[in-house]
């Protein structure tokens, strides 16, 4: 029976349940099965991805055995990294991680969206912490794949304050990363997205610097990578300061993009719910901000593109329109596991129809024609 039959089949039980409940049964399923000896190793051989080298990605000093990775938003705590690592992803963010621990907005807070191939959620940072991360992290000792740790606030520091809440993650975490995500872009925190503008954004970005630059002397060693996440929702304009911001500020790269406010185009029900939606609604409007991010900062600034990945396609056009590394979330609810090794079967071959040797070649592709 083909990986996709067997999702096929367990999907509907899944759907059934509420989601936020599907959720964490997946999490921790995974979680407790990769401590049970001889199961990661199953799992491998099931849904894991023997990628061709021309798919090989180095970059922020990370070595990503292809292209595709997961997104911030399912293994909050890093309770299943031991898991996910089996299922075919070359690296993966954890978190949204605050200071303290906090319970996130109240429940329902995560709507299914299937005709749409959509979610949204209004989760709310909901998360145990970053001591509680450090600890997990700690124990889990070396990992198969890299680990970024996405980075956030908690709900009732004002905005005044928030550099000191990415700080102090930064201070707690900072030996159990290899990467880091800024995440200054979720809707479902009040008053977040205002740090991506002005002086906040300049402010906000050069303490997180400051502070990895003092992370990085203490514990020896270069200054470990640091990227910031952004929104879908933001004109050219904006986007414009942002990029000469976060590229002023030293930091390792953008992501793009996190969820949408928007609702165009919608069929299902649960439209009408607050928060932030990600799918396949998403797919056009990220790449277009990976263009434009790519455009602005000349190629110079590594993009991981985020935002309605379904298909080998879908992951291209982003890489072709600027990103480095892409990032697959909703898609992964939707189609199960076995996406992974079907993006990567079919990015090798859109790679090789359009006659580049390795991957590096197509990133920006769009932009150099002609």
């Amino acid at each position: 029976m083909s990986i996709g039959r067997m999702y096929k089949l367990v999907k509907p039980i899944f759907f059934k349940m509420d989601p936020e409940a599907a959720h964490h049964l997946v999490v921790d399923g995974l979680g407790q099965a990769s401590r049970i000896p001889l199961v990661p190793s199953f799992m491998s051989v099931i849904w894991g991805v023997h990628a061709p080298k021309e798919l090989a990605v180095d970059l922020f000093g990370l070595h990503f055995g292809h292209p595709v990775g997961l997104a911030a938003g399912l293994d909050k705590n890093a309770k299943a990294i031991g898991g996910f690592s089996r299922i075919g992803l070359s690296f993966m963010e954890v978190g949204t991680v605050t200071p303290l621990g906090q319970p996130g907005n109240e429940q329902p807070r995560l709507f299914r969206l299937p005709p749409d191939e959509a979610l949204i959620n209004r989760m709310g940072f909901n998360n145990e912490g970053a001591d509680a991360m450090a600890k997990r992290l700690e124990r889990l000792g070396r990992r198969r794949v890299p680990v970024a740790v996405n980075i956030g606030k908690n709900k009732a520091t004002p905005n005044e304050r928030a550099a000191d809440d990415y700080r102090e993650c930064m201070k707690r975490l900072y030996a159990h990363g290899d990467f880091f995500v800024v995440n200054i872009s979720s809707p479902n925190t009040p008053d977040l997205r205002k740090l991506q503008h002005g002086d906040e954004l300049r402010g906000l970005l050069d303490a997180v610097k400051d502070e990895m630059n003092i992370q990085a002397k203490r514990q020896g060693g270069q200054p470990k990578p640091v990227l910031v996440k952004i929104a879908p929702d933001n004109d050219e304009e904006q986007l414009s300061y942002m990029a000469e911001a976060i590229v002023s500020s030293g930091m390792s790269g953008i992501i793009a993009t996190n969820t949408t406010i928007g609702r165009d185009g919608l069929s299902h029900p649960n439209a009408k719910e607050t928060g932030g939606l990600s799918g396949r609604p998403l797919t056009k409007r990220s790449t277009e901000i990976i263009a434009s991010i790519y455009r602005l900062t000349e190629g110079k600034l590594p993009i991981i593109g985020s935002g309605g990945i379904f298909t080998a396609q879908d992951a291209y056009d982003k890489i072709r329109a600027g990103a480095s590394l892409v990032e697959v979330y909703t898609a992964l609810i939707y189609k199960g596991p076995g996406v992974f090794a079907e993006i990567v079967r079919g990015l090798a071959g859109l790679l090789r129809k359009d006659g580049f040797r390795h991957i590096s070649e197509a990133v920006g592709a769009d932009h150099k024609r002609g």
